[in-house]
C-alpha cells in the first residue's frame, strides 16, 4: 500500500504525542514544505466531525481531542488524576524529580523502555511540565510541576530525600550516553497501566 503524505503526518503526530513544526515534518518525510502543507490541510479536513482534531499553536501542530468533547475529556482527566500511579509512572516521575531538566531520550535510556505515553499521562495529570530544551530547540525537557512540589510538601527539589546522591547518580548515568537519538527502547509491560 502506498501511503500519502497526509497518512504519514497523521502516523508521526500520533506516535510522537507532542507538538511538531512543519519544518520538522518536512525533514522527517524528506519532502518540500508545499507537500507538507497540503498533507496537513487534507488531514485537518478529514478529521472534521471526528473525535480527534488537528491542533495548531505557535507554528506547531499535534493531534488532540476535538473541542466539542472537552467536558468529557475533563471528566476523564479528573478520574485519571485521582487514580494511583503505576510503577512505571513512579519510576519516570522519580527520574524527572531528581534530574529536574531531563529529555525523553535520557528517561528512555535510564528506564530501558519507551516512556512517551507515561510522559503524556504525567503531563495530563499536571505532575510535570514540558518545556523546549534550551540546548536544542528541536526537543523538550521535563521538569516537576509546581503542583507536584506543593503536593509533596517541598519548597524546592533539593529538599527531596538524598537529593544530591541520587541526582549525581542520574547525571553520571546520562553522561555515559553518547548519542541519545540512537537509543533502542522497547515497550514496557508496566506502561500498559499508566
Amino acid at each position: 500500500m502506498n501511503m500519502n503524505t497526509e497518512q504519514k503526518i497523521e502516523a508521526i503526530l500520533f506516535f510522537k504525542s507532542e507538538p511538531m513544526s512543519r519544518k520538522r515534518l518536512s525533514e522527517i518525510l524528506k519532502t518540500g514544505q508545499t507537500e507538507i502543507n497540503d498533507g496537513i490541510n487534507k488531514l485537518k479536513e478529514n478529521l472534521k466531525n471526528r473525535g480527534v482534531a488537528l491542533i495548531e499553536k505557535d507554528n506547531e501542530i499535534m493531534l488532540g481531542t476535538a473541542p466539542i468533547f472537552s467536558e468529557l475529556i475533563k471528566d476523564l482527566q479528573k478520574e485519571e488524576i485521582n487514580k494511583g500511579l503505576s510503577k512505571a509512572s513512579l519510576e519516570t516521575l522519580a527520574i524527572i524529580l531528581y534530574k529536574n531538566e531531563v529529555n525523553r531520550h535520557e528517561i528512555d535510556y535510564i528506564r530501558g523502555v519507551n516512556s512517551s505515553f507515561i510522559l503524556r499521562a504525567l503531563s495530563i495529570r499536571g505532575l510535570i511540565d514540558k518545556i523546549i530544551d534550551p540546548s536544542d530547540n528541536r526537543r523538550y525537557v521535563y521538569k516537576p510541576s509546581f503542583d507536584l512540589l506543593a503536593y509533596m510538601g517541598v519548597k524546592s527539589i533539593e529538599e527531596l530525600p538524598e537529593y544530591s546522591e541520587i541526582n549525581n547518580s542520574i547525571k553520571n548515568a546520562v553522561e555515559n550516553l553518547e548519542d541519545p537519538s540512537v537509543i533502542e527502547t522497547k515497550e514496557s509491560p508496566n506502561d500498559a497501566n499508566l
